[in-house]
């Protein structure tokens, strides 16, 4: 399939084509995460302006991303069938359109949280932007290591939040940024599982493409899960959050994990969907929890 290919559309239907380009699924991820590290990391009243501020500014950044992100990873796109269709790989939009748009986003995102809530947000937003487009995506086609890479950046909304809700970052935020990085990889590789097929015509090297048998994969998935466990737990240790939140996050944990085993007795693709609805599930209940019980306290 051409990538170069002019689709002619009516003129209503062009917003919601750079819409799509902004993956709104993935933005309302960052959105979460950011707001959530924002109040955990704030201190006295809530300030709902800077927190809207914050939330703004990281989403524009984030928008930004993956616009720029369907512009590098156009021709991938259009090799696999969940992703043909796209805005790009579909000719529905020309590859310079998205990628000013992005550039456009981004740029802005970045100034407006310098402004707004601070120079140090501002770098971990622009550092995330870059880290992921410059490591993580070019990354994906050469090692099963690109998965690692990305989870850097990918755990940093929260460290943008509280660098804008205390102006420094702190050993409490450093738990939540491993406690995201951990979380993405049940998060990613069940979907990695779902769409094994669709990433070898596409030449993306994700662990579950070179492992076929899935042992290595869910080995991975199960690891990762149950380190999730006692990290989640630290933020009542060092005082984030107290003991409803401690007994709370163990019983999400364990659930966890034990989705995990779930999906790992079979493997099949219906076990990683639930899996991974599990972990989307999972994240916002886990710092749910923990923001309650800040406000409780």
């Amino acid at each position: 399939m051409s990538t170069t290919r002019t689709v002619l559309l009516p003129a209503v239907a062009r917003p919601w084509l750079y819409l799509a380009l902004t993956k709104p699924d993935v933005s309302f991820l960052v959105v979460l995460t950011t707001a959530a590290g924002y109040y955990l990391g704030s201190r006295g009243p809530l300030d709902l302006l800077r927190l809207g501020h914050t939330v703004f500014g990281t989403t524009l950044i984030a928008a930004g991303t993956s616009a720029l992100n369907h512009y590098l990873e156009r021709t991938t796109d259009a090799r696999m069938r969940r992703t043909a269709s796209r805005p790009l790989p579909s000719g529905q939009l020309q590859p310079a359109e998205a990628l000013w748009f992005g550039v456009g986003l981004a740029v802005a995102g970045a100034l407006y949280l310098a402004l707004a809530s601070g120079a140090l947000a501002s770098l971990l937003g622009l550092g995330t932007c870059v880290s992921y487009l410059a490591a993580y995506t070019p990354l994906k086609k050469r090692t099963t290591l690109a998965t690692l890479v990305g989870a850097f950046p990918g755990a940093m909304p929260p460290l943008i939040g509280w660098a804008a809700g205390r102006g420094s970052l702190s050993l409490e935020a450093w738990i939540l940024y491993a406690m995201m990085f951990l979380w993405q990889f049940p998060h990613f590789m069940s979907i990695a599982w779902m769409y094994r097929e669709d990433y070898a015509r596409a030449g993306i090297r994700m662990l579950p493409v070179v492992d076929p048998s899935g042992a290595a994969t869910f080995r991975q998935v199960l690891l990762t899960a149950l380190l999730l466990v006692p990290v989640s737990l630290l933020p009542s240790v060092v005082g984030l959050a107290g003991i409803r939140y401690f007994f709370g996050a163990l019983v999400l944990g364990l659930a966890l994990v034990q989705a995990c085993l779930w999906a790992a007795e079979s493997k099949t693709n219906v076990r990683a969907k639930w899996l991974m609805h599990a972990t989307v599930l999972h994240l916002p209940l886990l710092l749910g929890l923990m923001m309650f019980d800040k406000l409780a306290r």
